[in-house]
């Protein structure tokens, strides 16, 4: 066997076993976008499916079939797949309709606020500036572990759950049921 056949086998090989880092690395990197994709799809659901469980004053709404208004403010980590989750869905007989809003101060008539901020400061004072309201306010450990809405997510376990904290539910006119409280895991302490 000449040298040449040989030098190209071993160029072969280390091109195969760079080849295979490269798409090591790359597989690595998909599961953990597939996995948030997964968790933000979970969550999306979660926050329209926890609409059925709040009984809202009479006066929140503009009219007995008026829309149940979702509002995101801040970063939006769903994309689409909070459109998705809530197309067609009715809660009590209103539609749902999701908004983007910059602040909360800027959505008035938002019956949920899921508040999407990584700044505890900002986020606190999305919390403040609808205490009070009749809204359902949802926080997310994904942004800040700091401001706690009424529903908070987080991750126990690799699994997606929520911590309830009945007092902020209850200081914005809003009643949960003890079927969604007996599905909350128990809170942890704020940091």
């Amino acid at each position: 066997m000449s040298q040449a056949p040989v030098s190209q086998f071993r160029w072969r090989i280390g091109s195969s076993a760079r080849l295979a880092v490269v798409l090591a690395a790359l597989a690595a990197a998909a599961p953990a976008h597939a996995q948030a994709n997964l968790e933000y799809a979970l969550k999306a659901t979660f926050i329209y499916k926890l609409a059925a469980f709040v009984q809202w004053p009479a006066t929140a709404f503009g009219s007995p079939a008026g829309a149940l208004n979702l509002c995101v403010v801040g970063t939006n980590p769903f994309g689409k797949m909070l459109d998705q989750a809530v197309a067609g869905q009715q809660i009590g007989g209103r539609p749902i309709v999701v908004r983007r809003v910059p602040a909360a101060e800027k959505a008035p008539a938002c019956h949920i606020v899921y508040v999407g901020l990584a700044n505890t400061s900002a986020a606190a004072q999305a919390l403040r500036s609808v205490r009070g309201s009749p809204v359902l306010t949802i926080t997310d450990s994904a942004f800040e572990d700091g401001a706690r809405g009424a529903v908070h997510f987080v991750i126990r376990d690799s699994h997606v759950r929520f911590e309830i904290d009945a007092d902020a539910a209850a200081q914005n006119g809003v009643s949960l049921s003890s079927k969604l409280k007996s599905l909350a895991v128990p809170a942890r302490p704020n940091p």
